[in-house]
C-alpha cells in the first residue's frame, strides 16, 4: 500500500466513522485501541494492512470489510515487501508477552553469537535516542530484538558481567515503560516498569530501582489510578528525602527525588488539591536549587527548568490560568529536548484555552506541533484543546486552527 493509498484509506475511515455518529474515542473503545492509533490511522500516518484488523475496524463501524477499503482480498494474502512500518510499539508490546527468554531456562541456545557489554551499552542508549525522537516503529523493532537478546545473556553471561548487564537490562525496560506510556498503553508500560525494577534489584543499583518506580508512577497516572502512582512516589521519597538532607547527597540521587516530588504535584493537582500540589513544587524548587542546573539523570529531564514547567502544567490542572501564564513567561524551555518543550507549549495554549484566548492558544501548539508533531497531533490533552479551540471560535475557525484540527484529524 503506497502513501497515497493510506492517506485515502484513513479518509474513507473518517468519512464512515462520521456516518456512523460516532467519535474517534467511540471508535477507539469499540476497538479496544488507542484514540491515538485512531488519529493515526485517519490522517494516513498508520497503515492498515493486516486483514484482521481491517475486520475489526469494519465490525466496529457495522460495515463490510469492502465498505472500508474495496480492493481487500481476503483470498490474497499481502506480501512482506508490501508492508509499511506503523509507528506504534505493537511489535514491542507481543516481545514483551511471555517469558523473555524462555528457551534459557532449558538451556537452548540460539546459536547466534552474543554481543558485547560494550554493544549493549550503544543499544540502549540507541533505544532512548529512538525514544525522545518518538520513532516508535524503529524503537519497536530495535527493543524487539535487544530485550530477549540481553534476558538470554544475563542468564549465561560469566559472573563478572551481569551486574552491568542487568543494569542495562533495567534502563531499557524503562525506554519500553516511558514509551508505552506516551503512546497510552499502560497497561504494558506497567509491565515494563516492573521489569525494569527488578532487574535494577538484581544489578545492586538502587537508584535504577527508584528510577523503574518513576515510570511505574506514570503508567499508573495514565490509568487514572491515583493511589497506586501515589503509593510508587511515596514509597521512594519517604527513603530519600531523609538521605538528602546530608550535605554530601549525590546530584543524581537529589534529582530523582526532586522527579518524584514532581510526580506528586501532578497528582495533587489531578485531585484538586492546591496545598498539596504547591507543597510537592515547593519542595523540588528546593532541590532544584540545590543542584544549580538542569540535568537528566535517569532521562527525567530534572532541573530547575522542569520544576517551572511543572509549576506551569499544575496551574494549569488546577484552573490557575493566570498563574499558569505568569510562570511561563519565565521559562525558557530550548535547552530541553523537544519532547519536553512540546509539552510545555501545551501546557501554555492550555492556559490560553482556559482564558478563551484561541489566537495566543493556537499559536502555542503550532510552535509545539513544530517541535514534535506527532505529539500535538496524538496527546490526548493536545487533541482536547483543540477541539475546545475550535468550538469556541466557531463559526469562524481560524484557517490556522481549522488546518492544525484537519491535521490532528479531529472532526
Amino acid at each position: 500500500m503506497t502513501g497515497a493509498d493510506t492517506k485515502a484509506l484513513g479518509q474513507r475511515i473518517k468519512e464512515l466513522r462520521r456516518d456512523a455518529g460516532m467519535s474517534q474515542s467511540d471508535l477507539a473503545a469499540a476497538m479496544g485501541r488507542s484514540e491515538s492509533w485512531v488519529s493515526q490511522v485517519e490522517r494516513g500516518v498508520q497503515p492498515v494492512e493486516r486483514l484482521s484488523i481491517l475486520q475489526a475496524l469494519a465490525d466496529a463501524l457495522n460495515v463490510s470489510v469492502r465498505d472500508v477499503r474495496p480492493d481487500a482480498a481476503p483470498a490474497e494474502p499481502i506480501q512482506p515487501e508490501e508492508l509499511e512500518r506503523s509507528n506504534d510499539l505493537e511489535g514491542l508490546r507481543v516481545a514483551l508477552t511471555g517469558h523473555p527468554a524462555l528457551g534459557s531456562l532449558f538451556e537452548e541456545s540460539s546459536g547466534e553469537p552474543v554481543p558485547s557489554l560494550s554493544d549493549f551499552r550503544q543499544r540502549v542508549e540507541e533505544a532512548w535516542t529512538l525514544a525522545h525522537a518518538s520513532s516508535y516503529a524503529e524503537l519497536s523493532e530495535h527493543l524487539a530484538q535487544l530485550l530477549p537478546s540481553i534476558e538470554a545473556a544475563v542468564r549465561h553471561a560469566p559472573a563478572s558481567d551481569r551486574t552491568e548487564l542487568h543494569a542495562l537490562r533495567a534502563k531499557a525496560y524503562q525506554v519500553a515503560a516511558a514509551s508505552f506510556t506516551r503512546q497510552d498503553q499502560a497497561d504494558a508500560a506497567w509491565v515494563a516498569a516492573d521489569r525494569a525494577l527488578q532487574a535494577a534489584e538484581l544489578a545492586g543499583q538502587p537508584l535504577e530501582v527508584v528510577a523503574s518506580l518513576f515510570r511505574m508512577a506514570h503508567a499508573f497516572m495514565r490509568q487514572q489510578h491515583m493511589e497506586q502512582a501515589e503509593q510508587a512516589a511515596k514509597s521512594a521519597v519517604a527513603v530519600m528525602a531523609p538521605r538528602a538532607e546530608a550535605p554530601g547527597c549525590p546530584p543524581e540521587e537529589l534529582s530523582l527525588l526532586g522527579a518524584m516530588n514532581l510526580v506528586l504535584s501532578v497528582i495533587n493537582a489531578r485531585e484538586g488539591n492546591r496545598s498539596g500540589t504547591h507543597e510537592h513544587i515547593d519542595r523540588a524548587r528546593g532541590i532544584a536549587a540545590r543542584l544549580g542546573e538542569d540535568r537528566n539523570d535517569f532521562d527525567t529531564e530534572f532541573g530547575p527548568t522542569n520544576v517551572e514547567i511543572h509549576a506551569v502544567s499544575t496551574a494549569v490542572e488546577l484552573g490557575d490560568a493566570g498563574l499558569a501564564l505568569e510562570v511561563a513567561q519565565q521559562v525558557d524551555a530550548s535547552g530541553l529536548s523537544p519532547e519536553r518543550q512540546s509539552r510545555f507549549l501545551l501546557d501554555v495554549a492550555r492556559a490560553h484555552a482556559q482564558r478563551r484566548h484561541v489566537g495566543e492558544a493556537t499559536a502555542a501548539l503550532l510552535e509545539a506541533e513544530a517541535l514534535a508533531p506527532e505529539q500535538i497531533h496524538d496527546h490526548h490533552l493536545a487533541r482536547g484543546v483543540i477541539r475546545d479551540l475550535v468550538q469556541l471560535s466557531e463559526p469562524r475557525v481560524p484557517e490556522s486552527l481549522r488546518g492544525l484540527a484537519d491535521r490532528s484529524a479531529i472532526g
